[in-house]
């Protein structure tokens, strides 16, 4: 059975307002309240606090780190069981080629689908919204900001405008007081800290939750003393009141991890499938639209599987299909020279023809001029620059004459735009790709497929001015 996580992703602008103690904290009490949950932890940021706190064997200059999942190592090789029962992956100071890679902000949401990790998965981020702190936001299932102050308050306008601009549900995103002083206090309504700060929240829409985390010294004592070591506070601070109120954040946290029947990552994975099911269906659908002959000579294509050369499509897409790499040198030699096949000349410039072809997309275009019949033919690049343009006679098309030059020519255009009583389609093009004659089958699927249609769609537009 495929298992994924429910991801809690820690998140804020402000440095210190606590994220990392959050972070790691949160995921110790997580297993010691169920222990047989998975909880797996690391962090975009690069101060390596994880590390020394959970690390139980030192780490070698071959370990497997934050930097490796990303880049595509499994997961299964890469998360390490640390102390308390807590797995993580160890931080990288290396992580600046990785946001070239994450161009995409789901890109974090698909590799946890496809990472075989379950139970919860905690992201500690870095103290801004770059590409890899927009992909934890977006895979988490539950978000948690860290609010200390004012300023603290004032920044989560910009994650909650990142869901905005995206229209994913703000539901999972939640703010939660941190470090806040039980000795300050004000007069009026707003007493404290923590009354002030979930008031200003909630006038702006923001959903906070009901408990918050102390200042506490003894807390603090944890990260800094004299053993250089980062102890948790469910072993060293029982008795203060930070460690009720973790406690109470993490059974709001089991509270949702138990109401929730599909994570993020499951959903995301569904979809995955259904697209990729989809892409084959399209696939599918359009091998059964291929003619069965080329088009110019007439042979059946499954006879001569070895010379599927190009793929033709016509603008409006009722035909389609391979043509003969001979065919397709033959008829474009004889058409843009004007030679007939026994011409001495004709070896070679067919060569140069089929050299050309063979690497641009060749566009026919029959066209009026006058009350003469005319070829539009031009050349582009894959990437849509235009590289040839030539207006060609045809002299006996309207009348049905084949002058031994144009033969193959005009026999293609009446099979592929063939209209009402023998006219050609109104306005009707033919666009011709150069496919591998090994698997020319591949221009049809998703990607290559996504170049035709952008490739149609820009030689519409050009033809239309």
């Amino acid at each position: 059975m495929h298992s994924y996580p429910y991801t809690i992703t820690i998140s804020s602008e402000k440095g210190g307002v606590g994220k990392t103690t959050l972070a790691t904290n949160l995921a110790i009490y997580l297993k010691a309240m169920r222990e047989d949950l998975p909880v797996t932890l690391f962090s975009f940021d690069n101060h390596f606090t994880i590390d020394k706190m959970f690390e139980l064997q030192k780490r070698t200059e071959n370990s497997p780190d934050i930097h490796a999942l990303l880049m595509g190592q499994e997961a299964s090789t890469v998360v390490q069981t640390g102390q308390y029962g807590v797995g993580f992956i160890r931080s990288s100071t290396e992580l600046g080629d990785i946001h070239e890679r994450f161009k995409g902000p789901m890109t974090l949401t698909r590799m946890l689908s496809e990472s075989g990790i379950s139970g919860i998965v905690i992201i500690d981020t870095r103290p801004d919204l770059n590409i890899l702190t927009q992909n934890a936001l977006y895979a988490a299932d539950r978000v948690l900001i860290p609010v200390k102050d004012l300023p603290s308050l004032e920044n989560c306008k910009n994650i909650f405008a990142l869901f905005d601009q995206s229209g994913i549900d703000k539901k999972s995103l939640s703010l939660i007081p941190c470090l806040i002083d039980s000795r300050i206090k004000f007069d009026g309504i707003f007493r404290d800290q923590k009354t002030l700060l979930r008031a200003i929240a909630v006038n702006r829409g923001y959903r906070c939750l009901d408990t918050y985390i102390s200042k506490s010294p003894k807390v603090e004592s944890l990260n800094t003393n004299p053993d250089g070591k980062i102890y948790p506070i469910l072993t060293h601070a029982r008795g203060t009141e930070v460690h009720s109120q973790f406690m109470e954040i993490s059974r709001d946290i089991l509270r949702g991890l138990d109401a929730t029947t599909e994570t993020r990552a499951c959903l995301y994975h569904t979809w995955l499938l259904e697209k990729e099911d989809s892409k084959k269906k399209q696939y599918v659908a359009r091998l059964e639209g291929l003619t069965e002959r080329c088009l110019i000579c007439g042979g059946i294509l499954a006879e001569h599987q070895a010379d599927r050369n190009f793929y033709f499509e016509t603008s409006d897409r009722v035909a389609r299909g391979f043509l003969h790499g001979e065919c397709v040198s033959t008829m474009l030699c004889s058409a843009l020279y004007g030679l007939p096949e026994d011409d001495d000349t004709f070896a070679a410039a067919k060569a140069l023809v089929r050299d050309k072809i063979l690497r641009s997309v060749s566009l026919i275009f029959p066209t009026k001029q006058d009350t003469e019949s005319i070829l539009d033919y031009r050349q582009y690049s894959l990437a849509g620059a235009q590289l040839l343009q030539k207006n060609l006679d045809m002299p006996g098309f309207d009348g049905g004459v084949f002058n031994g030059i144009h033969d193959r020519l005009y026999l293609f255009l009446n099979e592929a735009l063939a209209g009402y009583e023998g006219a050609l389609r109104e306005g009707g093009w033919i666009s011709i790709y150069p496919v591998n004659p090994e698997n020319p089958e591949v221009i049809l699927q998703e990607e290559s497929y996504k170049i035709i249609r952008r490739l149609q769609k820009q030689i519409a537009e050009l033809l239309n001015q």
